[in-house]
């Protein structure tokens, strides 16, 4: 994805990466907590093809928690085993008491991908808002690889442009690709693979836009390939470490 002409082999290999796109993802029961709803956020941490809805195990979380107003809160000891589709997940609910915006994180356990001989680490980000203080949206967490929205990421109508910067160990991550999809709760049929999985590249800075044209949630996972980052029956193989976010867009009535 860093060249714009590929030999046909690598094409068609990129073509079968992207029609079965990965994506970690932090999905809460809403994107913005006000006084005239529940102040419970129910969480689900889940390992799948979103626009396909093929799930995976997600088979364990490295870390978990979520910024608030600068202070980091751990949910590792309270995530709690789930199904989803007849696939592992795990879920956890929040209490959410104090005003601003609640950025969720997750580092998964690395997956082994058979078919492509390599590990997968998605690190999660969803950011909740609560109560009207828009306050930290913005901000990095420090993660080994994570997209820092530059639009702020919910109240955000159906065709509206997210945008956001990738970094890798805090360092912007140029001309990246960045693949998009749609949690596909609606039966949408496409018309043919490439339109489950929008590709982009981020610029020079690690930065990126994208119009999403329909409401629901909306998964961003830029993609950074690691080689020979990992072991595996004592062979080193390769690590595709992902940063991705996922925001909600609702229509406009």
């Amino acid at each position: 994805m860093k060249t714009k002409f590929l030999p046909l082999a690598a094409a068609i290999l990129l073509h079968a990466h992207t029609a079965l796109a990965h994506f970690g993802a932090i999905i809460p029961s809403t994107e913005v907590v006000d006084s005239h709803g529940p102040r419970r956020l129910s969480l689900v941490f889940q390992f799948f093809h979103p626009f396909e809805q093929k799930w995976m195990d997600l088979e364990g979380v490295e870390r978990a928690g979520y910024v608030v107003r600068g202070e980091d809160h751990s949910l590792k000891g309270r995530l709690m085993p789930a199904t989803s589709h007849g696939h592992k997940t795990w879920k956890a609910t929040v209490e959410v008491t104090r005003p601003g915006d609640y950025l969720f994180y997750m580092v998964p356990k690395p997956y082994w991908e058979p078919s492509e001989r390599i590990y997968i680490q998605h690190v999660t980000k969803t950011v909740v808002n609560a109560y009207g203080l828009e306050e930290g949206w913005d901000r990095p967490l420090g993660l080994p690889a994570e997209i820092v929205p530059t639009v702020r990421p919910y109240g955000l109508w159906t065709g509206n442009l997210f945008c956001g910067q990738i970094l890798v160990r805090g360092k912007p991550a140029a001309n990246t690709a960045v693949e998009v999809e749609y949690l596909n709760e609606n039966g949408i049929e496409p018309p043919a693979d490439p339109f489950m999985t929008q590709v982009l590249l981020s610029d020079e800075e690690g930065r990126f836009c994208y119009a999403m044209p329909r409401s629901g949630w909306w998964g961003f996972a830029a993609l950074i390939d690691e080689e020979d980052a990992m072991k595996r029956d004592g062979k080193k193989v390769g690590l595709e470490l992902g940063a991705v976010i996922w925001v909600r867009t609702r229509g406009m009535k």
